[in-house]
């Protein structure tokens, strides 16, 4: 099948990334791996991390584009990548994955939304912010460590207090 995906150069994007185990912890429990990968992806290829949550099994982000630049499946390819190979191997995996050298830890897709407007911003802004609160793993928002709330309270954008 072939994915029509919206490619805007300079873009700000919404993603929702899941493992394949959506019972694993894995995110979080190797969560400066992940960060690892983001910054040796930001390098590689720049971006702009507006804004993001790690749970236990997913990820939502919200990224900005450089001013020329949509190739975003490329640094989605490179960052779960990056990732991927600093765990240990692991045997489970189907024969379709190892056919195309998958690791077998991330679902093959993901989810993205071009952000259209300022409201279309603030909208994602929330859901990412409240999405520990959401899936049950706190009660407030403020409690949930990986995720970029506490930089935009520093900024103003939220109260200490907001999702309560």
């Amino acid at each position: 099948m072939e994915y029509r995906r919206i490619r805007e150069p300079g873009g700000t994007y919404f993603f929702t990334v899941v493992l394949a185990d959506r019972s694993s912890a894995l995110l979080t429990d190797n969560v400066e791996i992940l960060r690892e990968a983001f910054q040796q992806t930001k390098a590689a290829m720049p971006f702009a991390l507006v804004a993001a949550v790690v749970l236990p099994e997913h990820l939502h982000c919200i990224w900005r584009l450089p001013e020329n630049d949509a190739d975003y499946p490329r640094r989605w390819q490179y960052l779960k990548a990056g990732f991927s190979r600093k765990l240990p191997r692991s045997a489970s995996r189907t024969p379709s994955k190892a056919k195309k050298g998958e690791r077998g830890i991330w679902q093959r897709r993901y989810w993205e939304h071009l952000v259209r407007d300022e409201r279309d911003m603030h909208r994602h802004l929330d859901y990412i912010h409240y999405n520990p609160v959401k899936h049950g793993l706190v009660e407030r928002v403020r409690d949930w460590s990986y995720s970029s709330f506490h930089r935009y309270v520093g900024r103003g954008y939220y109260d200490l207090d907001w999702g309560d």
